[in-house]
């Protein structure tokens, strides 16, 4: 047992340099006024380009696993729904205090979640994770880039969310038939990137 957990740690401290390397992107989301035109490809690459996004919605999607089957089922469409609900408030003109630091707040939370293997209730881990990701959609309903269509934009990051989700919910499935020491480490490793966003 002592060896799985030293394994596990060290597995979480080699990914760190990587957080490391990476973290810059999340900064300031570089890369997401690249894409115009339609807005499809801008709501597209939004969610890819932002490490904080990318990995916030991969963590709802790994620790879904762990819950129960309904609950499970549903995260990334309640992922996809805090998403719209988000920018739905941007759009409406409704300031949220501290976007980018709920943002990777949400990111830390979802690391600690996973790495403690930590069950919830279905009513509680639908709230959790359309609280989460409603920091993440105000993010992008805030930086639409003028002149695109809206729906279209709508549309590409609502596809993007719910296959970011689905990927972490295979990985998931993958690392949970294996030792649950990977997941584990995992979810240090995405609450580490969380609290470098956060406080670094």
């Amino acid at each position: 047992m002592k060896n799985r957990h030293s394994s596990a740690t060290r597995l979480a401290l080699a990914s760190v340099p990587l957080m490391l390397l990476v973290a810059g992107m999340a900064v300031g989301h570089p890369g997401h006024d690249h894409a115009h035109g339609s807005g499809f490809a801008a709501g597209l690459a939004h969610p890819l380009l932002g490490l904080d996004h990318l990995l916030a919605m991969l963590a709802v999607g790994l620790w879904s696993l762990r819950q129960s089957r309904a609950f499970s089922l549903a995260a990334p469409l309640l992922a996809a729904g805090g998403m719209l609900l988000g920018a739905g408030l941007a759009w409406g003109g409704l300031a949220l205090p501290g976007v980018e630091f709920g943002i990777a707040m949400s990111v830390l939370l979802a690391g600690v979640l996973i790495a403690a293997l930590v069950k919830v209730p279905a009513a509680v881990g639908a709230g959790v994770v359309v609280l989460f990701m409603l920091f993440h959609g105000h993010a992008h309903g805030s930086e639409m880039p003028h002149g695109a269509s809206m729906l279209a934009y709508l549309a590409g990051f609502t596809l993007a969310t719910l296959a970011i989700t689905y990927v972490g919910r295979l990985a998931g499935g993958f690392l949970m038939q294996r030792e649950n020491r990977f997941l584990r480490a995992l979810g240090v490793a995405i609450a580490a990137a969380g609290a470098l966003f956060a406080f670094g």
